[in-house]
């Protein structure tokens, strides 16, 4: 779990040097980073079957080689298309054996008091990389290369299979058939909407048909798998396990703050790299109040696992979270450095604390040894699509946000000549990722003093209003998983899932 969280925030911290480094683009690498999750997200539910058929220590280890793979080709790519093809494809499948398997594995060797808190801890183990991850990548990227970062999971991956003798294996005795169709759709249906998104944040065309795609497809997926059930085949997931309340809450509480997740973390890292000009270092230290607040509430949770009643805590952290995200909107405009946004990002940081020090442990408890690699897979494929739907959104709707913006006010200034609004409009329309003072005073320089000062003033008042909007992902999020968390107490005496 270590590996799979750090792996993303090293990549959020190091979007500049990355872009400079492989001369591509801050869309570029933003794509792969949301791709990866995709990836994960599509085949988390084969993932797990496979996990059931090969064995799930096997998956296990397959997985974190995958991951291997990809932390190798950060470390030595020369291209973006390395990035994407070795990091967010192969990678992206290693995650999705590694999920459900290791959830599967805790669930069987664990059980009563003892697998709340390692479930706990697994959450714990997610927030120590998602504080060490900004800072240690950070610092690395700044004094060292960012490939040193990635080289370092190799280091981590090594050291997890050096003691794997040590995992117990759990094995599976329910049907080994394989539901194909049902595997094809949920990659497409999951696959169509992030996609859709991604086509949206790069102005592609046929985005309504990707997302048109996606929606068709997990609705033909759900109509699949009862009719397959029904007729006593074996079906990728059983729907069963949505008749179960506490599991249909748990897994859409999963979802949704894993999109908040994604939402500020690729808003954040993108705002303080682009438009305050940090480096790796400086993002990753103004972060570092998100992170540390996060990984110490779960912590400590994980220690008072079962204290208190989940759906308590959920609501706890959601309300949080939101009171978080809430307070960064008026505190943006004015920021004049990362420190600024600390006290609101401790607070949010809290908030995700508690979340992910329970929601495992609340889906997947209840489930029966025979379903659990299918409750995992459903449970890891809500929060990893979460997430990527999560970045892709939020990154989507920063940059067109900074482009319009940019655009607009540019084709209304009263200082710019009409020949040069238009040349603005388009160049900014093209590259919305060129927001940054020190880049415009370089497209600027040959312009007259009085048209190159306007610019900067109109991107400058665009910028704040960007981070503004792209946070309404994760706060509208947040709000939505109160709501939920008012049903968990309802839930919370409901049986387990029938066998």
């Amino acid at each position: 779990m270590f590996v799979l969280v750090v792996d993303t925030s090293l990549m959020n911290v190091s979007i500049s040097a990355v872009v400079r480094d492989l001369g591509t683009t801050v869309s570029g690498v933003q794509s792969a980073i949301a791709l990866e999750a995709l990836v994960s997200a599509a085949f988390i539910l084969v993932g797990s079957k496979v996990g059931d058929l090969v064995g799930r220590k096997r998956a296990y280890v397959l997985g974190l080689l995958g991951y291997a793979v990809g932390a190798a080709a950060m470390t030595f790519a020369q291209s973006l298309t390395a990035v994407i093809v070795l990091w967010a494809v192969v990678g992206g499948l290693g995650a999705s054996l590694l999920l459900p398997a290791m959830q599967s594995l805790v669930h069987g060797n664990f059980t009563g008091t003892a697998q709340k808190k390692v479930y706990a801890l697994v959450g714990a183990a997610a927030s120590i990389a998602a504080a060490v991850g900004p800072l240690l990548g950070g610092f690395i990227t700044t004094y060292l290369s960012w490939r040193v970062a990635f080289g370092l999971e190799l280091v981590v991956i090594v050291l997890v299979l050096s003691g794997i003798r040590l995992v117990r294996d759990v094995p599976y005795t329910g049907s080994r058939e394989v539901d194909v169709v049902g595997a094809l759709l949920s990659a497409a249906g999951m696959g169509g909407l992030v996609l859709g998104v991604l086509a949206w944040q790069e102005g592609a065309e046929r985005v309504g048909l990707l997302l048109a795609v996606g929606v068709l497809a997990l609705a033909g997926l759900a109509g699949w798998l009862v009719r397959r059930s029904r007729r006593g085949h074996a079906v990728l997931i059983d729907p069963g396990l949505f008749r179960a309340p506490r599991f249909r809450i748990g897994v859409s509480q999963q979802l949704l703050q894993q999109v908040a997740l994604g939402g500020a973390m690729i808003a954040l890292p993108i705002f303080l790299q682009m438009v305050l000009e940090y480096d790796a270092m400086a993002a990753g230290l103004s972060l570092a109040p998100l992170s540390l607040s996060m990984f110490v509430v779960a912590l400590t949770m994980s220690r008072r696992a079962g204290r208190w009643p989940a759906h308590r805590v959920v609501l706890g952290g959601f309300l949080l979270l939101v009171a978080g995200v809430a307070a960064l909107l008026p505190v943006v405009p004015r920021a004049g450095s990362g420190w600024a946004l600390a006290a609101p990002l401790v607070v949010a940081g809290c908030g995700l604390g508690l979340l992910v020090s329970q929601l495992n442990d609340y889906t997947l408890s209840p489930v029966s040894e025979e379903r659990v690699s299918e409750a995992a897979g459903v449970n890891s494929a809500g929060g990893s699509f979460g997430l990527s739907f999560g970045l892709a959104l939020a990154g989507a709707v920063l940059l067109a946000t900074l482009s319009a913006g940019f655009t607009a006010q540019a084709r209304a200034s009263a200082v710019l000549a009409p020949a040069d609004q238009e040349r603005v409009a388009a160049a900014l329309d093209e590259d919305a990722e060129l927001m940054s003072t020190t880049q415009l005073e370089a497209l600027l320089a040959d312009e007259p003093p009085a048209a190159a000062a306007e610019v900067v003033r109109i991107n400058e008042e665009v910028r704040p209003r960007a981070l503004q909007v792209a946070l309404l992902v994760p706060l509208v999020a947040g709000a939505l998983g109160a709501a939920n968390a008012l049903r968990m107490r309802r839930a919370a005496a409901a049986p387990p899932p029938a066998a």
